[in-house]
């Protein structure tokens, strides 16, 4: 005998497989009156706040891609500044090069117009020097010479004398190699 006939359907878990039309009905209806509600009342609400949300987000994206431009502008406004500003530090760089060998271009040039100039000066005094020498040698060898013949000679000799004993003594000495070859 069938066991299964005194338990209830609601029991058993087969309800779900066999159709009851009265609660497909009141189902229907209920959910019916729940879509009819949510179309008049939510649906709308939520319509609506999508669209603002929606809207929103564009905004939103329309400002970012404003905002790009704006940094990409930017960006090629800096970029350009500094390729100027590296230009400008190498003609600043090229100017001061060609200064700095200007300036010791002109440095060299001066001191080598300072070393002609005291050479020049050294070898005029050189020169100086050695007339003067020359002249003391002469006058030295004129009172010797003239004290020699005195002594020679026992005699006092006249002015005349003198002048042609110290020429001829003068003649004979070689005072070229004493003064490079100048007399």
């Amino acid at each position: 005998m069938p066991v299964a006939s005194h338990i209830p359907i609601a029991a058993s878990g087969s309800f779900l497989i066999t159709p009851n039309v009265g609660l497909m009905i009141w189902v229907l209806v209920v959910f019916l009156i729940v879509a009819y509600i949510l179309k008049r009342t939510v649906f709308p609400a939520i319509g609506k706040i999508l669209d603002e949300r929606a809207a929103s987000i564009n905004s939103e994206i329309d400002s970012a891609a404003q905002l790009r431009a704006e940094a990409d502008s930017v960006l090629e406004e800096y970029r350009q500044r500094l390729t100027e500003a590296r230009k400008q530090a190498e003609e600043i760089i090229d100017r001061a090069h060609k200064a700095g060998e200007a300036h010791h271009r002109q440095v060299v040039e001066e001191t080598n117009a300072e070393r002609e100039r005291k050479l020049e000066q050294i070898r005029a005094e050189i020169s100086a020097e050695t007339e003067r020498a020359l002249g003391q040698i002469r006058a030295e060898v004129a009172k010797l010479t003239v004290a020699a013949t005195e002594k020679v000679t026992r005699k006092t000799l006249t002015d005349d004398d003198h002048r042609r004993l110290i020429d001829d003594a003068l003649s004979e000495l070689d005072f070229s190699a004493l003064s490079g070859g100048k007399r």
